[in-house]
């Protein structure tokens, strides 16, 4: 049987997703307490990592086994030995043809921003900071460069391993949430796929423009080198959040992880 599940987690204390030897992943913790609820061993697939420090709101991940289990007993029995910070939303049964990374039809992602004097304390891990007023209209002038079919090369990590560094960026919404010299952004990316680094390097690039160091024209200069010397630094992963991709209804997946039924509607950071 292959299984679909949805996982939220804060990726403060981990590095990254992806399984490494120290064991202090988000996959690690994951594969662990599969395997401690099913009695044998279990091996994932996402359909997006992410980096040290990010968060998740909606990964998707699959596996296939040999043990029967209602989804909610998935939910339930596999929650009982993650961390805190980590937790099923659900379980789905699936087709076999079903590929959490290949079968998705876009992905999203959420950059939370705090402008503040001072730097953020409650919130330190969960928000990116800026001391900097913020120029919006600036910020989605130079956004509008980046929508559509590109070569984000200029964004990209040396060490990305994706094929081509052409993807489809199909959204980008700035969005600010209170007045004065305090106040949060919000930064929403959605996009077929996405570069190692990708949306960490057009923030730093966005920061820029918005505190009025660069110009908005600036940002068809930097994608036009295809060059990441060219672009700003890399911007912390504090404030990122992977929203999670979006399917066909006919897998049958729950609402938040549908195309069809315009996915979930953002709730905030958990």
């Amino acid at each position: 049987m292959r299984l679909a599940l949805g996982i939220r987690y804060n990726g403060q204390a981990y590095q990254g997703w992806q399984s490494q030897l120290s064991g202090l992943t988000v996959q690690d913790k994951l594969e662990a307490a599969l395997a401690q609820f099913a009695a044998q061993p279990i091996s994932t697939l996402c359909a997006g990592r992410t980096d040290t420090g990010v968060h998740g709101l909606m990964q998707v991940v699959h596996f296939d086994t040999s043990v029967e289990r209602t989804p909610f007993s998935w939910v339930r029995g596999t929650n009982r030995f993650l961390p805190p910070d980590i937790a099923v939303q659900w379980a789905q049964p699936v087709p076999d043809q079903f590929h959490c990374r290949a079968s998705a039809l876009t992905r999203r992602y959420l950059y939370v921003l705090s402008q503040s004097p001072v730097r953020p304390s409650l919130d330190a891990g969960r928000v990116g900071w800026t001391m900097h007023a913020l120029d919006g209209d600036a910020m989605r002038a130079a956004a509008a460069v980046l929508v559509g079919q590109h070569d984000f090369s200029s964004f990209r990590a040396s060490a990305c391993q994706a094929r081509s560094p052409v993807k489809d960026l199909r959204r980008i919404a700035i969005t600010r949430h209170g007045e004065g010299e305090r106040c949060r952004w919000h930064f929403e990316f959605e996009a077929d796929a996405f570069l190692h680094h990708m949306i960490r390097n057009i923030m730093g690039c966005l920061v820029r423009i918005g505190r009025g160091d660069s110009p908005p024209e600036w940002m068809a200069e930097v994608l036009a080198a295809r060059s990441r010397v060219v672009a700003a630094p890399t911007f912390s992963p504090a404030g990122l959040y992977f929203l999670g991709p979006l399917y066909d209804a006919g897998w049958g997946l729950p609402p938040e992880a549908t195309l069809q039924a315009g996915g979930a509607a953002y709730d905030g950071p958990p």
